[in-house]
C-alpha cells in the first residue's frame, strides 16, 4: 500500500485513527504493527511532508520498520502520452476559470469591501485552479509509486484520485482505511490458527 500524508493530516480523515496528526500516526502504526501481511510504502517527499505535521518524539522507533520509505522510480517508468495531453487540457480550461474569476472579484469590488473581495477571490480561485489536479511533485511521487509497485494507494487527494483512475491505479477511500485495516488483521489471524495441510 502507498500511503499519502492526507491520512494523517486531514480532519476528515485523520479521525478514524486519532484527534491529531501525531495521534492518527501513533493509531495507524498499532494496527499496521498487527498486520504483516501487508507492506505500507511512502515516497521520502510525502514523509517529509508528514514530519512538519507531527510530535517526532511521540513517534515510535519502529517506525521506519513499518512503513517504508522508497522514491518512485521517476528515470525508468514511462505515461503514456495521453497522460500529458489531459493534463494540458486540464491546466488550460483551469487557467480560463481562473480568469473568470479575476474578472468577477473585479466586477464586484464597488459592491463589496476590499478584504471581502480578496477572501472571495483566493477560495474561488484556489477551487478553480487546485482541487481535483495533481498540483505537487508529492502527488506525482504518490502516483508513480503506487503504479511501480502496482499497489493500493490510499489518499484523501482527489487530484491524485482522479489521475490514479487514469494510470489504472487501486485506491481505497480513506475513510475505509481503517476497516481495511482492521479486515486484514482478522485475515491474518485466521491463516495463523488455520492447520496447515
Amino acid at each position: 500500500m502507498v500511503l499519502d500524508t492526507s491520512l494523517f493530516v486531514n480532519p476528515d480523515v485523520r479521525k478514524y485513527f486519532g484527534d491529531s496528526p501525531t495521534e492518527a500516526l501513533e493509531g495507524f502504526l498499532f494496527l499496521a504493527a498487527q498486520v504483516p501481511i501487508l507492506e505500507f510504502y511512502m515516497p521520502p517527499s510525502i514523509f517529509k511532508e508528514m514530519l512538519n505535521f507531527i510530535d517526532r518524539e511521540k513517534i515510535p522507533g519502529d517506525l521506519l520498520v513499518i512503513l517504508h520509505q522508497k522514491p518512485p522510480s521517476r528515470y525508468e517508468m514511462s505515461c503514456p502520452a495521453f497522460l500529458l495531453y489531459e493534463l494540458i487540457e486540464d491546466i488550460r480550461q483551469r487557467i480560463n476559470k481562473g480568469l473568470r474569476v479575476a474578472e468577477s472579484a473585479v466586477r464586484g469590488v464597488s459592491h463589496k469591501g476590499e478584504r471581502e473581495i480578496m477572501q472571495e477571490l483566493r477560495r474561488k480561485y484556489r477551487e478553480a485552479l487546485r482541487e481535483g489536479i495533481i498540483d505537487s511533485k508529492e502527488d506525482v511521487d504518490l502516483i508513480l509509486l503506487a503504479k511501480e509497485l502496482d499497489a493500493l494507494l490510499v489518499t484523501a487527494d482527489q487530484g491524485v484520485i482522479k489521475w490514479a483512475e487514469k494510470l489504472g491505479i487501486k485506491w481505497l477511500f480513506p475513510e475505509k482505511f481503517r476497516e481495511y485495516l482492521l479486515g486484514s488483521i482478522k485475515k491474518a489471524r485466521l491463516l495463523e490458527i488455520r492447520p496447515q495441510s
